[in-house]
């Protein structure tokens, strides 16, 4: 058997061979049970065109799967929600459920459920493969409701292809996007939000919480309605022309998608749809999650597959979505869903806690998503390090494009919650930032939504914490805010130009958005006011926000004007732990950082290739909050080697403390 090229980029791998051919084979040998000759993944992945409610020519079509229903009916608005002998669906082979309906039964907009008797019982349920799921504002209820009449949003921009040289994520959340204590829409994310995105530079919107769930505090993690878009946003129209506008403005749109466990609610979700446990889930003690409240797929059956699978292709060709950050993949690769687990050696990954079916899922998941869309995006929330995860599948690998840093953000919370300026180490900062396997790119980011969730911080509250509330005006800082407000500059800068993949933000970090994200609940008397982004202070220009905001605005757009990013390799040039000085290049861009909290350097010399060197972006700049300490015009000129430059020569630089800036030849 040729050597898969996983195994050949990493010698490390060589005596867990046979583990990874022989996951190789397993993935192989399901494929070909679940495509027959002469189709493809794409052809098994269209459950959706044939489950669920479908408008006909002459009326109306309903498909549902469910193999231990003894009978099944739709009930709804248009029957007083009553069981009706004329909404009675028929069993067919394999365990679905079909019926076939005149036009007039059923109008646009109406609600409906399906009454599903089993032997020994009987429950409402909320189709599976339903698009759309609406809740009550009065009883707090959700219902299925019927979608047809509306006129079909007609895509403009069908030839959009994503700047991938780097990925630049803006990660957000329709729902808290507007200044205002309320749930926001798709309309106006479109409308307010994403103007800003563009204008800041970034070319990927990665939208969270899209799969309809019930809890609207579970930040869209706890999926009930697979194939629906949250209703609580807008309409399926509302979010296609987002889509389609943002492909028209250059932007990607990928979507946070859960395929990693469900909501255990049972009317709205999967939970005992046909009355069993384990319809969709694994049976016995593996069908709970023991740390998420959730209920875990059973990737073995080929129903599950299908499902899933469907669902991916679904949202590629309905929505255009452009890819997705598949969440908790950690949680999928093992028995043990990760937890209480060290992976501090290859034995790690490869014994009996891996999940096989997982794997393969992941797999085929990803062989179809670049199968229906070659230019499609997958990115992998990983925090084990399992290898290959982001490896061709061809190579080996489980075939995502990207998986995420999720070591970084870790490391900039540990550096600042428990070293002391003085000890912060840039070899090691180095090191951390660019430590990554070959054969694989990954998204590197300082901090996500996950750090600014209540009971956690972000960087810049950490950083600044109550001072954030008194002093964020120019002219009226403090050192903690001016410490703060540098090292949130240099922490960012650092983190993005150091990738070899993309950079992700999460909505409003970028400006240093103050406290914590708190969704409404009972603990907090179902209050919007920390479940909301307040643009006005990124807009104030009196506002040291408004600096963080302007820097990040020209950290992106440096980034986007170097051609080939990702490929130009990062060389490290300086790194002098006493004075905490660091130095690397990419192509022509020399990036310098003095992480000394107290002591500026003149003269500095730094080796670099020969030639003139000009700063084009410097943290310390006043726009940037800054002091303006340099003298931005002057034009550095390399002055000639000795024994110590390495073959190079030297550039004397004055650099402030805690300041970064970027030189082009």
């Amino acid at each position: 058997m040729k050597q898969l090229a996983i195994i050949e980029s990493d010698p490390w791998l060589a005596p867990f061979a046979d583990a990874i051919n022989g996951r190789f084979e397993y993935f192989e040998s399901i494929e070909k049970k679940l495509v027959t000759e002469g189709h493809t993944l794409s052809d098994f992945a269209t459950g959706y065109l044939y489950f669920g409610l479908h408008k006909l020519s002459d009326g109306w079509i309903f498909r549902e799967w469910a193999p231990n229903a003894t009978s099944i009916y739709l009930i709804g608005d248009f029957n007083n929600w009553q069981k009706h002998p004329d909404y009675q669906l028929k069993k067919m082979q394999n365990g679905i459920w079909e019926i076939r309906l005149p036009e007039f039964a059923m109008a646009h907009s109406q609600l409906y459920k399906l009454l599903v008797q089993w032997d020994g019982g009987s429950g409402e349920r909320i189709p599976a493969w339903t698009r759309r799921v609406v809740q009550d504002e009065n009883t707090k209820i959700f219902s299925a409701q019927v979608w047809s009449s509306i006129q079909p949003y007609v895509f403009k921009h069908l030839d959009f292809k994503p700047k991938t040289e780097p990925l630049l994520i803006y990660e957000c959340h329709i729902g808290m996007s507007s200044v205002e204590e309320k749930v926001s829409s798709y309309d106006e994310f479109r409308t307010t939000v994403l103007p800003r995105i563009a204008q800041d530079g970034y070319n990927c919107i990665q939208i969270m919480a899209i799969q309809e769930h019930p809890y609207y505090g579970s930040f869209g993690y706890h999926v009930s309605s697979f194939f629906a878009a949250s209703s609580r946003f807008g309409t399926p129209e509302e979010l296609k022309r987002l889509i389609d506008e943002a492909h028209g403005l250059g932007i990607a749109v990928i979507m946070d998608i859960v395929h990693s466990h469900a909501v255990r609610n049972e009317v709205e979700g999967l939970g005992r749809l046909d009355g069993t446990p384990y319809q969709y889930f694994h049976g016995g003690s593996r069908r709970e999650h023991p740390a998420w409240d959730s209920l875990c797929f059973d990737y073995a059956k080929p129903s599950v597959i299908h499902f899933l699978l469907s669902n991916c292709k679904f949202w590629l060709e309905e929505y255009h979505f452009d890819g997705f950050r598949f969440d908790g993949v950690t949680s999928m690769l093992y028995r043990s869903h990760g937890l209480g687990e060290d992976f501090n050696g290859y034995d790690s990954y490869y014994n009996m806690n891996q999940d096989g079916d997982a794997l393969c899922y992941l797999t085929l998941a990803n062989k179809l998503i670049h199968e229906v869309n070659p230019n499609a995006i997958t990115i992998a929330e990983e925090v084990s390090g399992m290898p290959g995860l982001a490896t061709k599948v061809e190579d080996g690998g489980i075939g995502f494009d990207y998986r995420m840093a999720m070591g970084i953000p870790d490391f900039w919370i540990k550096m600042i919650k428990e070293v002391k300026d003085e000890d912060w180490k840039v070899g090691n900062i180095f090191w951390e930032l660019t430590n990554r396997r070959a054969l694989e790119k990954t998204i590197s980011y300082a901090e996500s939504h996950d750090q600014a969730l209540v009971g956690d911080k972000t960087i810049i509250f950490r950083l600044i914490d109550a001072e954030m509330y008194w002093h964020m005006r120019r002219g009226d800082s403090t050192m903690t805010v001016d410490r703060g407000v540098a090292l949130h500059k240099m922490i960012r800068l650092i983190t993005a130009t150091t990738c070899n993949g993309g950079y992700l933000n999460f909505m409003g970090n970028e400006f240093g958005h103050p406290e914590w994200i708190d969704f409404p609940r009972e603990g907090n008397n179902w209050s919007h006011k920390y479940a909301r982004r307040q643009w006005d202070l990124a807009d104030n220009q009196k506002c040291l926000y408004n600096a963080l905001g302007e820097f990040d605005k020209a950290m992106i757009a440096l980034i986007n004007s170097i051609p080939q990013f990702n490929e130009t390799p990062i060389q490290k040039l300086w790194d002098k732990e006493d004075d905490q000085v660091l130095a690397y290049q990419r192509g022509n861009y020399i990036f310098v950082f003095n992480f000394n909290g107290t002591q500026s350097f003149t003269d500095y010399g730094i080796v670099a290739d020969k030639g003139e060197y000009k700063i084009i972006l410097n943290s310390d700049d006043n726009l940037f909050g800054g002091f303006d300490l340099i003298d931005q015009s002057i034009t550095h000129c390399t002055l000639p080697g000795t024994k110590d430059s390495f073959g190079k020569e030297w550039l004397k630089l004055y650099i402030p403390a805690r300041t970064a800036f970027v030189l082009k030849k």
